[in-house]
């Protein structure tokens, strides 16, 4: 494993964002706090990784949490921008794609949050609807969603058969990427989790259990970096 002692190292994404602080008014790589305290909670030690850079090589890490945030270049998956997409974050988007790669080249644990999902579904193949009415209604604020998880499924084993989550998105999953399994929606039907199957842990969710401090997640997410990450 590539963590020193009992706590796995666990790299998350970062946002290449102008950023103040202190006498600053710069370019930074920046991450909401709740990411790092639900790896520390769960028990890993968070690792940042900005989007700048070759991502090729994750053998230093133990699991790889893909952030939300912007809106996926739709070029990325074939479709014509629609008027209601954001702006593309080309580098990020480089650095993203090449994370996912990386991990499921090297069964490396995953976890991809809200964008991370749809980055995820878009790197196995898939598509994305660029924007859901009635979702996303208030920028900034969360609202809660009613999700139903499948039968059998990783997700259910951790967190039941539905759960309550927070979610903040407008895009979501259209044609699903190859070997992926949905396995949780929302009841208007809009895929709000994912999973690959055959591998060690790999789980994308819609929501933010971060910021819900929904820590079955990330503590189901660890313990499968604590098993066998980065080996």
């Amino acid at each position: 494993m590539a963590s020193n002692g009992s706590r796995p190292l666990i790299g998350i994404s970062t946002y290449l964002e102008r950023t103040r602080f202190g006498v600053w008014d710069v370019d930074a790589a920046v991450l909401h706090r709740d990411y790092l305290d639900s790896v520390v909670r769960a028990g890993g030690q968070p690792v940042l990784l900005p989007p700048v850079g070759q991502w090729s090589d994750l053998s230093f890490l133990d699991g790889l949490v893909v952030a939300g945030g912007a809106d996926v270049d739709p070029a990325r998956y074939g479709a014509a921008r629609d008027p209601r997409t954001g702006p593309a974050a080309v580098e990020r988007d480089a650095a993203e794609f090449a994370l996912v790669a990386s991990a499921l080249a090297a069964d490396l644990p995953l976890l991809a949050v809200c964008r991370g999902m749809q980055v995820l579904n878009v790197v196995l193949g898939g598509t994305l609807v660029q924007h859901v009415d009635g979702h996303n209604v208030t920028p900034a604020v969360f609202e809660k969603v009613d999700v139903a998880v499948s039968p059998g499924s990783l997700l259910s084993g951790v967190v039941g058969p539905a759960v309550s989550v927070l979610c903040h998105h407008h895009q979501a999953v259209d044609v699903v990427g190859e070997g992926l399994s949905v396995v949780g929606r929302a009841p208007d039907g809009v895929v709000e989790a994912v999973e690959l199957p055959d591998r060690r842990f790999v789980v994308g969710v819609q929501s933010h259990p971060e910021a819900s401090r929904e820590d079955r997640v990330f503590g189901a997410f660890v313990e499968a970096a604590r098993k066998g990450g980065g080996e």
